[in-house]
């Protein structure tokens, strides 16, 4: 299948459906093209003062930060990073589908399971890009146009030393008044990740002229790029060629 038939497929589907299909798609599309974005910029913050150990050749962060396009997307560019695939995580297997998690109630959050090479980026970095890049961890329970604890700015450590950086980390920025506004990421351990359905995977590569993408996430990889120059990556890590190499 072609990137043109993909994306004309996934016009009718959207982190936030109610809200795009209500919109005309001539009308939005050239508007969203022609609109400086509203999405918060990137913002340039410090490392943690506390980092995990690396464990071996390949780790795994589970986060999330609002519609999980923009967030695997931002992390397909990450140098060190090997794979990162869109999912749910925070409720039960039975409610991890796109049509069921969208209505708010399952617990889930649209999350983002990132694999990395820790000899090359550690979890620590990967959060600074998380909180610097991928969204707007200022936010609750919302990002951009998306509402609902669906979007809420969660991170999933999956282990006790995930949990202790990732809180740790949140205490530096907040002390240290990086943003104009208190972090409002929560931290739930012990929540396990449920891969979403095949046309989320790669969807901002697959779909760059689509309006969400232009208007929200595009933005996000442009920060990337200025930002941390020294760990952006040209060519994104594809959940179809991760597949393909395995």
């Amino acid at each position: 299948m072609t990137r043109k038939l993909v994306a004309a497929r996934r016009t009718v589907a959207g982190c936030r459906p109610a809200f795009w299909l209500s919109v005309a798609a001539a009308v939005f599309g050239a508007w969203a093209l022609t609109t400086p974005g509203v999405a918060q910029e990137g913002i340039k913050i410090p490392p943690p003062a506390i980092d995990a150990t690396a464990q071996g050749n390949s780790e795994v962060a589970v986060l999330a930060g609002g519609c999980f396009w923009g967030v695997q997307g931002v992390f397909q560019h990450v140098e060190g990073v090997t794979n990162a695939v869109s999912g749910y995580a925070g409720g039960d297997k039975q409610t991890a589908q796109y049509n069921v998690v969208g209505s708010g109630a399952t617990g889930h959050a649209e999350a983002v399971k990132v694999t990395f090479d820790p000899s090359k980026i550690s979890y620590g970095r990967i959060l600074q890009v998380y909180f610097s890049v991928a969204h707007d961890p200022t936010q609750l329970n919302r990002q951009g146009p998306d509402t609902g604890t669906q979007y809420r700015s969660t991170i999933f450590p999956t282990d006790a030393e995930q949990a202790r950086v990732a809180k740790a980390y949140v205490a530096q920025l907040d002390k240290a008044k990086v943003f104009d506004a208190a972090i409002a990421t929560t931290i739930e351990p012990g929540r396990a990740f449920y891969k979403a359905e095949d046309y989320h995977q790669d969807f901002l590569s697959l779909n760059p002229t689509y309006p969400y993408i232009v208007y929200n996430d595009l933005p996000k990889i442009e920060n990337l790029k200025r930002l941390f120059p020294d760990r952006y990556r040209n060519d994104p890590v594809l959940v179809s060629e991760a597949k393909a190499s395995n």
